[in-house]
């Protein structure tokens, strides 16, 4: 398999979860945690993407924004610029439900045809679960300086490609955002 990189962006100011979303406890493991073990069988090539001391209990690489409060962009620009891998899985700190099967599935269907690969489903495309190649520093260099940080206009802007996900699997790319979307979370699951 490729040698990938996964960058995790523990970023944001988790405002509506009114704490660390990365460290948000569901069925009694943080979020971050579950992230980590879907993505160990691949590689344990993992960086957190952080400007707090509250990940420093885990055995990785932590590396800080170069740009402050500038969103997933400044994280992806961040991870890129200090990974040593040309292909690099990112992904964001909410998503417990993602699975090895479909990270593996991401990497497989990625090739050097596209700069980005990203998942979508019925619902909308998830830019932060997505392979981004190191090819694109200088764009999200020019989009911060810039200040444009919408994920939707930095696809426009790269060669990419979207991969579908239908019916039960896109379960997975449930991000949680707040104490009621976690509560739903675990009601729905017992």
């Amino acid at each position: 398999m490729k040698k990938v990189t996964v960058s995790i962006l523990c970023g944001g100011k988790s405002s509506r979860m009114q704490s660390e979303k990365g460290l948000v406890l569901f069925q009694g493991t943080p979020f971050i945690e579950h992230i980590i073990e879907a993505f160990l069988p691949i590689s344990n090539e993992i960086q957190l993407v952080t400007n707090t001391s509250d990940y420093d209990y885990l055995p990785y690489k932590k590396i800080k924004d170069i740009e402050l409060d500038k969103g997933p962009i400044g994280g992806i620009y961040s991870a890129l610029v200090h990974s040593e891998s040309e292909i690099n899985l990112i992904l964001s700190c909410d998503i417990p439900l993602i699975s090895t099967e479909l990270l593996s599935e991401l990497i497989t269907k990625h090739t050097t045809d596209f700069d980005v690969s990203v998942f979508s489903d019925a619902n909308k495309i998830h830019p932060l679960i997505g392979i981004y190649s190191k090819k694109i520093i200088p764009i999200l260099k020019k989009a911060i300086e810039e200040n444009d940080l919408k994920m939707m206009r930095l696809l426009e802007k790269v060669n990419h490609q979207i991969i579908e996900v239908a019916g039960e699997r896109s379960e997975q790319f449930r991000n949680i955002n707040s104490l009621a979307e976690l509560n739903e979370l675990n009601t729905n699951l017992y």
